[in-house]
């Protein structure tokens, strides 16, 4: 199968720009968690590799296990307005601190304002980089011409 294949709407459908794309976001949120390490005092990172470690792991957390924690306790987040989704996004962000050697976070506090920075600074890079991709613009193709 071939890495360059067209989709039935026409689309380019490029696997290796996709994996290319995932590799960047991964990147971009290592860069924002060595941001949020630098602007709050309660967040460690050692270096780079441990912020690529730190934010997979943060990924497949966010990806396994908050869906879950979510569903479990729909209740309180109801009653809360949606509040409750902040503490479980400090809860996991501490969480992950405290599983990973050179990612430390020192408590609950720190988790909810690391994870809180943490999604503004990687939502911002990510919408840099989708706004970055599709400047290229679509491929208009003339009819009359050909």
């Amino acid at each position: 199968m071939p890495l360059n294949s067209i989709a039935s709407d026409g689309r380019c459908n490029n696997t290796e720009s996709k994996f290319m794309r995932i590799i960047a976001t991964w990147i971009l949120n290592a860069l924002a968690l060595l941001a949020v390490a630098y602007l709050l005092p309660g967040i460690r990172v050692d270096g780079f590799f441990s912020a690529l470690i730190a934010a997979m792991l943060l990924g497949l957390i966010n990806v396994l296990l908050r869906p879950l924690l979510i569903l479990l306790t729909l209740p309180v987040t109801f009653v809360t307005l949606g509040l409750f989704v902040l503490v479980i996004n400090g809860l996991l962000f501490w969480f992950a601190g405290s599983v990973l050697k050179g990612f430390d976070v020192s408590g609950f506090w720190a988790g909810l304002t690391g994870s809180l920075l943490y999604s503004a600074l990687s939502f911002i890079l990510s919408f840099m980089l989708r706004k970055k991709n599709s400047q290229q613009g679509p491929v208009i193709i003339d009819h009359e011409k050909l």
